[in-house]
């Protein structure tokens, strides 16, 4: 069966959200894309007080600077579409409450017809935690595994009940209900956070990292799966992020996912060979519109159908 490909929405600020969200939405769908993925950022800090992703010195790209509401943005793609997915890579779980984060995904899945995916993780930027957290920034994982049990309650059947640290529902009724189970994948990239994905999680949501890395992840992950009895199949959606150019980069000046649609499908390629089920292809930081990202995810599509993806 052929992997399954997805495109990320345009969320950042050379974007009209309102009118190219939809369209963009429209036009992935129409083209084959069979799901449509948003991510989270939700400010821009000046001055930072740590590089991007906890890295030392690594500058906040300029894009970051308006990132629209990843949930609104799935909301207005939901509306245009009817059968690509709806997914998140990823939601910061601690800058969300438990409770009102599992109404929306529900009540989003509903109105789908059954098409969320939830992504979720830990973040790393202390000036978010530091707007909007529900905990500080040493709980992180506590809180995702709290935003866990409480999806899992709310999605469940009535009456619903839980206690934790952060959230108390009493008995009660609580919907609409998802339209069907929805999907949580989590990243992996401590042994702790790979313990709590095989134990918790219905799938893994890597970044591209190199064919190699990502195998040899992959693979240990399967085996720590099968180490603790897990019957149930992980799923797998990578994350891809590509910087497309339009003149090609020599092979000493290139990283992965970086230069022409044939460059980018090459390492699509190599990446799939891995044997991941789906590949979100995220596309939007380098272009200059909406036009040029239908366009560019077009070619993608295309060619990467063509070389057997």
């Amino acid at each position: 069966m052929a992997t399954r490909l997805g495109l990320g929405l345009p969320q950042m600020k050379q974007y009209d959200i309102g009118r190219d969200i939809p369209d963009v939405a429209r036009a992935a769908e129409a083209t084959g894309y069979e799901s449509l993925w948003v991510f989270e950022r939700i400010l821009f800090p000046e001055p930072a007080r740590q590089g991007l992703y906890g890295i030392p010195g690594l500058p906040w790209p300029e894009r970051y600077r308006s990132v629209a509401d990843p949930l609104v943005s799935l909301t207005l793609a939901a509306a245009a579409t009817s059968r690509a997915r709806l997914g998140t890579s990823v939601l910061v779980a601690p800058l969300h409450v438990p409770f009102q984060l599992a109404r929306t995904l529900a009540t989003l899945d509903a109105a789908s017809g059954g098409r969320v995916v939830a992504g979720l993780g830990t973040g790393w930027s202390h000036d978010e935690y530091a707007a909007a957290s529900v905990a500080p920034f040493e709980r992180r994982g506590q809180v995702l595994d709290e935003l866990i049990d409480v999806c899992r309650a709310v999605w469940g059947p009535d009456p619903v009940a839980y206690e934790g640290e952060l959230t108390r529902i009493a008995p009660s009724a609580v919907g609409p209900k998802p339209a069907r189970p929805v999907p949580i994948l989590l990243p992996a990239n401590s042994a702790k956070a790979a313990r709590r994905l095989v134990d918790r999680a219905d799938g893994w949501m890597p970044a591209a990292m190199g064919a190699g890395p990502l195998k040899k992840q992959w693979d240990e992950l399967r085996a720590l799966a099968q180490e603790r009895g897990r019957t149930a199949p992980l799923q797998s959606v990578l994350r891809a992020n590509a910087l497309y150019t339009p003149e090609a980069y020599t092979a000493d000046d290139r990283r992965p996912f970086q230069g022409s649609t044939d460059q980018i499908v090459e390492d699509l390629v190599a990446h799939d060979e891995v044997g991941l089920e789906e590949i979100l292809i995220e596309l939007q930081g380098g272009l200059r519109d909406a036009q040029e990202l239908k366009d560019v995810a077009t070619e993608v599509y295309e060619k990467a159908r063509a070389a057997g993806i």
